[in-house]
């Protein structure tokens, strides 16, 4: 049975701006541009300013750096709502690189280990805080709890780690009771990048009070059953904010889909789908990104996109790509085309 209807306190923004080049995801990220970056998220959007962060970060340099940039530039803690993704620790570096994501983080100083059980959560809490301080955590959540049961060795491991994550959410909702998360009213969500586990955690009593899907509702997949559970998290008034809506760069234009190489040769499908996208998109004259973003919020249950970007010049452009809404003529088009299809979809 799926819990009571949530309430949402928070005035969600369209964007959310996520964090992973301050934690040096892919390259080390010089500080000034780290500094600018933070500072283009005020002077572009407007407050509060939602920043989505965790843990596993760079091992928690981004959340270090967050505050360290936040402090400089005299950001009222009132101007801003912080989601710290709890799940993972900082851990000596005992190796050339970090072990939890190899090649992924660079000019690390600590490694990160996984710590999801009712007792970690609070133990991540309290170091997020420690490193975000003078900043609170509003929004609460378990880190990629998908990964963690795809991890299981089997069927009797997976139920041991869905019953660790079930803890970690008492734990959530115990800091959530107690008002331990920062100055506004706390609310306890999920992210993932299958739908689906978020999708049992619902039905099994996890009273979310927002969620985050990652390659999951975008204009190339959108399957009919995510619309259903999508259209009951909105009759319920579950906030959902939308993330990774250009499968890791290949609907603007780049060679990794959802975090894997592609060619023509490998996956022919998936060109061909977006060369009929891109030819689309210019007899309408939108660029693929805002045509992306557009679908990423056409669902009505959708509040915001989670967008990321490393070069602070590109900052007034993400906000640009949240301000547009889905024509009906566009709308119909994709459907007369065969790239996307809205049957049953409520609107």
């Amino acid at each position: 049975m799926a819990p009571p209807p949530a309430t949402n306190p928070l005035a969600w923004p369209r964007i959310v701006f996520g964090t992973t080049p301050l934690g040096n995801i892919y390259r080390v990220v010089e500080a000034g541009v780290k500094h600018e970056l933070v500072a283009n998220w005020f002077r572009h959007g407007s407050t509060p300013v939602f920043i989505d962060s965790a843990g596993k970060y760079g091992a928690g340099l981004a959340l270090q750096n967050l505050a360290e940039n936040l402090s400089s530039l005299g950001i009222s803690p009132a101007d801003v709502v912080i989601s710290n993704k709890l799940g993972w620790r900082r851990a000596p570096l005992r190796t050339p690189e970090p072990t939890f994501e190899p090649g992924a983080w660079f000019g690390l100083e600590h490694d990160a280990v996984q710590n999801i059980s009712y007792d970690g959560i609070l133990e991540c809490h309290a170091e997020g805080n420690a490193l975000l301080a003078p900043y609170g955590t509003q929004l609460l959540s378990v880190h990629d709890p998908d990964e963690y049961l795809a991890a299981a060795t089997s069927e009797t491991d997976r139920e041991r780690r869905y019953r660790d994550i079930l803890d970690a959410y008492r734990a959530l909702f115990d800091l959530k009771a107690a008002g331990g998360a920062g100055t506004r009213p706390n609310c306890v969500g999920v992210g993932a990048k299958d739908w689906k586990v978020i999708r049992q955690l619902w039905n099994d009593g996890v009273a979310l009070d927002w969620v985050m899907f990652a390659n999951s509702y975008t204009i190339l997949r959108h399957p009919a059953a995510l619309r259903a559970f999508m259209d009951e998290l909105h009759r319920a008034g579950v906030a959902i904010v939308n993330s990774a809506i250009f499968h890791g760069g290949f609907l603007t234009g780049g060679d990794f889909f959802d975090y894997r190489k592609v060619t023509r040769v490998s996956d022919p499908a998936l060109f061909n789908w977006r060369d009929r996208f891109y030819t689309l998109c210019a007899r309408h004259r939108l660029s693929p990104a805002a045509a992306a973003a557009q679908f990423g919020l056409s669902h009505p249950g959708v509040v915001a996109l989670a967008l990321s970007t490393s070069q602070p010049e590109r900052v007034g452009s993400l906000i640009e790509l949240t301000e547009g809404s889905m024509s009906e003529e566009f709308r119909e088009a994709l459907t007369r085309e065969g790239l996307a299809d809205f049957e049953g979809e409520e609107r």
